[in-house]
């Protein structure tokens, strides 16, 4: 329903790239504009168009966009409403803004690939984004926690330019000399995903048998195609450009009442939660060499929110329960019905973190049938108790 009051509303986003960082919180804005009754312009050299001194007849009443800090720094001057969605601005805390959980995105992949078996990893990340960086080390934290090892890498932040790509795939090559298959890999970003894709073709390493990876921002185009297609996080921009739009709306609306907030050093941010992993040829395997071992790590990826038990995977993968739970121990040092909880304790985690779900819901949800054993089981295992992660995911994910 369109609101009485229509506002004009600036988009300050890099259109000519076709990322989902920029189209689809470009689509998310537009779907909250016209069911308020906004009118919106992309409008690439805004900056020039404000005033160097507050004035009533501005020619927005608001910007949404990936702020620079000139422009933040004008806005703020003239009192000018703006909310960021670009987390590595160098303006982020001067201003409101709605951005992407980079460390849930992080754990997500994480979780994904350390269910593939794998127990070494790596990750490439774009030198200066600081929301790849954020990802990395969420991703780093928990496959070490897992007792797992992992490698980093930084390539530098323009390494799309023609004249850098030549020095990135030089320096990603001599990196990967020092890495032996298999492994799994995060890289930040889609195109130089495809790029290691390539570089692992190249020594006859196969992608995902020997290099599992895991990539990018979901860009369909460039993930879906030339295969192998690549694994990624959805990362619901298109929720987020909607969700910058009504706290533009809201920030609008309390300057006009004369109520607004003075947010300089502590500005409204919002972080919102991945919406799925889409996953791909590039990591849609189990890398243990034992076959029957690999086929009962997918029966409990797929299957470990169901009430199943060691005798149950047994029984699927057709072998004695004594014979598969050597071949556990032997592999992956754990056994199945360790493997069914960590699985289960995996998915109540990012439940826990990224929904408000009840603790009763959750724990029917991700397979521990009652609160109970959900408290019991994760409290041993993780260390505190179901409620007290949540709390503590939310206190360390606050901007």
């Amino acid at each position: 329903m369109a609101n009485s009051r229509t506002f004009r509303v600036a988009i300050f986003l890099e259109m000519e790239w076709p990322l989902k960082r920029h189209v689809d919180i470009f689509a998310g804005t537009q779907r909250y504009a016209q069911r308020h009754g906004w009118e919106s312009m992309v409008d690439q050299v805004i900056i020039d168009k404000l005033p160097q001194r507050p004035t009533k007849s501005l020619a927005y009443q608001g910007i949404i966009g990936r702020i620079t800090k000139p422009l933040a720094e004008h806005a703020i001057r003239l009192g000018l409403p703006v909310v960021n969605v670009w987390w590595s601005s160098p303006a982020r805390e001067l201003l409101p803004g709605v951005f992407p959980d980079f460390q849930a995105a992080g754990h997500l992949q994480a979780e994904h690939l350390l269910t593939r078996g794998l127990r070494s990893f790596g990750t490439i990340t774009n030198r200066g984004d600081q929301g790849q960086e954020l990802q990395m080390k969420q991703f780093r934290h928990v496959v070490e926690e897992a007792g797992c090892t992992c490698k980093t890498a930084n390539v530098a932040l323009h390494a799309l330019k023609r004249t850098n790509w030549r020095a990135t795939e030089q320096a990603i090559t001599s990196w990967m000399d020092n890495l032996q298959p298999p492994f799994g890999l995060y890289v930040g970003d889609e195109m130089i995903g495809r790029l290691v894709a390539q570089l692992c073709s190249d020594r006859g390493w196969h992608v995902p048998q020997d290099v599992a990876i895991s990539t990018g921002q979901n860009t369909e185009i460039i993930c879906a195609h030339p295969r192998p297609s690549l694994t990624s996080v959805e990362m619901n921009y298109n929720r987020i450009g909607y969700e910058a739009a009504q706290l533009l709306d809201q920030l609008m609306r309390e300057k006009e009442s004369g109520n607004e907030t003075n947010q300089t050093g502590n500005p409204r941010h919002r972080l919102i939660p991945p919406q799925a992993l889409v996953v791909r040829e590039s990591t849609d395997f189990f890398a243990v060499d034992d076959k029957l071992v690999a086929a009962a790590l997918e029966y409990i990826a797929a299957n470990g929110h169901r009430p199943i038990g060691p005798e149950d995977v047994a029984q699927v993968v057709a072998t004695e329960l004594r014979t598969l739970q050597r071949r556990f121990r032997a592999h992956l040092d754990r056994s199945i019905a360790a493997e069914i909880r960590r699985v289960r304790i995996e998915r109540a985690k990012r439940e826990l973190a990224q929904t408000d779900e009840s603790i009763k819901s959750i724990a029917r949800s991700v397979g521990f049938g009652t609160p109970m054993q959900m408290y019991q089981v994760f409290s041993r295992e993780v260390g505190i108790t179901p409620t007290e992660y949540r709390k503590r995911q939310r206190s360390e994910n606050a901007p």
